[in-house]
This record gives C-alpha cells, structure tokens and sequence, in this order.
C-alpha cells in the first residue's frame, strides 16, 4: 500500500537539482520517490540531454528521461543570462539540497558553487557529482563509457580475445546516482543533527 504524501519521509525536504543525462537525475528522482520537492534546472528550448534520446519516446516523450525524472518539477532558465541566473540562486538559496553535474569549476563561475551559496544558505547540503572530481584527469569528460574505458571495467566486458566492450548498462552512472543519493541522506542527517550544511 502506497504511503500518501505527507507520510512520505523527505516530506519538506527542497531540492535544487542542476544535474542532466543519468547520475544527477537518478539521484534526485529517488529523492523525490521518497518525497521530496525536486526543482529541476533545464536549459530553454532544450532541456535535459535525455528529453531527446530515442526510440524508444513514449507519448508524453523520451522514456529514458522519463525514467530518471518522475516526481519532479521542471523550470526553464538560461544560466548565462543574469536576470535568470539570479532566479537559479534564489532557488538554491531557499533549498535544503543541491545538486549538481557541471564541468569542474562550472557551477562556481555561475555563482552556484558550494562557497557562494553556503553563505546565502549555511544548512545547505551540496552534491557535486563528476567523472573524475577536481584533481587529476578532472579535465575528461565525465561520460559512463569514458569512466569505463580509464577504470578497467571495458577490459572485463565482453569476448576474452575482442576489443574491450561497454558494459550493457551504464553501471559507472547508476552507481555514482545511487552513492550520491546515499551520501545526501548522509548529509540530511548531519544537518538535522548539527544544524549544519556541508558538500
């Protein structure tokens, strides 16, 4: 039996969600599930990468973004204008959770990194999702089968004796959703605890 809204444990709970393509939004589609209120960021005219990916579309659009993007509201805004840009931080402002994918260093020169917005909002809790952090390799793109190739995990895939093969699913995005989804919790708890944000 489906619990209703309000029982729903994340009930209250404001997420900012910057994130696209499969990680970020695996992220914070099980945080909507377990009911939170998830604003999603998209690009005008284009949206989410995945609002385009297909077949297969469903009706309604794409079903591979719609299977990383139930239970969320969406908003358009072009983050290079400032007029739009000041509504962005207006809504991390007043989040309890951000989440973000951008190339290392994106999301700052926005205004929308984690030492601008935690001054706004001391109890923010800032998830910062990417290929290869912020250290070396930080330059690569951070897509699956990138992630793949560098770990190894193509070498293990696939015919013994054939060139290294992508696994079937995008394990590396799935895992770093699921982790970073674990890690926020995490952070919910501290911040009930401490009365502190943290990234």
């Amino acid at each position: 039996m489906a619990l209703p809204p309000e029982a729903l444990p994340l009930t209250g709970i404001v997420v900012a969600d910057f994130s696209r393509v499969l990680a970020g939004p695996l992220a914070t589609m099980t945080l909507a599930d377990l009911g939170a209120r998830v604003i999603k960021i998209e690009r005008p005219g284009e949206g989410d990468d995945t609002r385009h990916w297909g077949p297969p579309f469903s009706p309604t659009g794409s079903t591979y973004f719609e299977s990383v993007n139930r239970n969320k509201e969406s908003i358009e805004l072009d983050l290079t204008t400032d007029a739009d840009r000041a509504v962005a931080i207006a809504i991390a402002s007043n989040a309890d959770i951000l989440v973000e994918n951008f190339k290392p260093g994106g999301a700052a020169s926005l205004g929308l990194g984690y030492d601008e917005l935690s001054v706004l909002n001391p109890g923010l809790i800032y998830a910062s999702i990417s290929g290869f952090g912020s250290g070396r390799g930080a330059e690569l793109p951070g897509y699956d089968f990138i992630v793949q190739a560098v770990g190894g995990l193509m070498r293990i895939t696939g015919d013994p004796d054939g060139p290294p093969t992508k696994s079937g699913l995008s394990l590396v995005d799935l895992s770093a959703g699921y982790v970073s989804s674990i890690a926020i919790l995490s952070g919910i708890h501290r911040a009930r605890r401490d009365g502190t944000g943290c990234d």
